[in-house]
């Protein structure tokens, strides 16, 4: 961007103005954040009018207050502006849907390639994505029909792959082909939990994806990327809960100190670079395999191609301004190798209840 260009910044909960406190209390801390790194930047904000107030000390920003779905309103608008750098997730394809529409109205996007994030948000197309030298969980994709002829199919799938370690008990984990947060997540001890009322969970005409079950911590990794290259800036532990079979995201730590982290960070980069169109801000997320027996390590099980709640972490405690780095990277005015970041203490971030909590540790 030149010096006078100014950039479109949105996202998607604040400025369609989601009432829900669970959702909007870690949207407010990325936008903000965003907003911070972009204090050297004419910046067009647009946002739910509610927030009108908050906006006010920030000298560089425009903001443009709106009371409609931010979809809504770039379908009418996106065409005024000619960069843009948003915060979005996977929900009801709203990533892919608004990559798009900033694509066809020729926006120069600071994100992924909407084809990346199709990619990337469908798990099975991740799946198939990545070249064999990105360990995988085993995967198979199934849509879900009114009668119950998917739980036969899956149970024909666990016999499969259960004869081929008879002695070794087979756990399966079903997720909605597109989902975030471990949504909607269900483990299968007993392929006879099927029968179970997974159907309020999984509905006629959803598609899921159906993966063997690895124990392990539950880790990530956030980089950053120019659109061809990648680079790790940190390994992040994941804060999960299992509980009734049900699997919950409840936020992570910064940073994660593993002898698995060299493995972890050449996976995820292998898998960023290996998908056309990944840029900006990506997290990977992995696990570290639990069975020492394993041939792998550390498992690759999905990449977001978008901010996530990692970046409010590592706002606080890196030495680079990651939203400037970013815009730069992909102008072409910084390579990528040159990528110097270093973290100065530890952050960790909790969900309680309705809200994010972030603190130094």
């Amino acid at each position: 961007m030149s010096e006078n260009d100014s950039i479109l910044v949105f996202e998607y909960f604040t400025a369609s103005g989601e009432k829900d406190k669970c959702i909007i209390s870690e949207a407010e801390e990325l936008i903000f954040a965003l907003l911070d790194d972009l204090k050297e930047y004419n910046v067009d904000l647009v946002i739910n009018e509610s927030y009108e107030n908050a906006v006010k000390e920030y000298a560089n920003v425009n903001p443009i207050l709106i009371d409609e779905n931010i979809i809504d309103w770039l379908e009418n608008n996106a065409s005024d502006f000619d960069n843009a750098i948003f915060i979005a997730a996977e929900n009801n394809n709203n990533l892919f849907n608004i990559t798009k529409i900033l694509e066809d109205n020729g926006v120069r996007t600071y994100t992924s390639s909407s084809e990346a994030c199709f990619k990337s948000s469908d798990k099975y197309e991740t799946y198939e994505s990545l070249p064999n030298t990105v360990p995988q969980p085993r995967s198979f994709r199934f849509k879900i029909d009114a009668k119950g002829y998917w739980k036969r199919a899956i149970e024909n799938l666990h016999e499969k792959w259960q004869a081929e370690d008879p002695l070794t008990p087979l756990k399966l984990i079903i997720k909605p082909l597109m989902g975030v947060d471990c949504e909607d997540i269900v483990i299968i001890e007993n392929i006879e939990d099927l029968t179970l009322d997974l159907d309020k969970i999984f509905t006629p005409g959803s598609r899921i994806i159906v993966q063997e079950y690895v124990d392990g911590v539950d880790i990530s990794v956030s980089l950053l990327s120019d659109g061809k290259k990648a680079i790790p800036i940190s390994l992040n532990q994941q804060f999960v809960e299992l509980k009734n079979d049900k699997g919950t995201y409840l936020g992570g730590k910064i940073p994660y100190e593993s002898k698995y982290k060299d493995e972890a960070f050449e996976i995820a980069k292998n898998a960023v670079e290996a998908i056309d169109g990944l840029k900006g801000f990506v997290g990977v997320d992995l696990l570290i395999n639990n069975d020492e027996k394993d041939i792998y390590s550390v498992y690759l099980l999905e990449i977001n191609s978008r901010f996530t709640t990692p970046y409010v972490g590592l706002k606080q405690i890196s030495n680079i301004n990651i939203g400037d780095t970013i815009i730069k990277l992909i102008d072409g005015e910084m390579d990528i190798d040159d990528v110097d970041i270093s973290l100065d203490g530890e952050v960790e971030f909790k969900k309680f209840g309705e809200s994010l909590e972030i603190r130094r540790i």
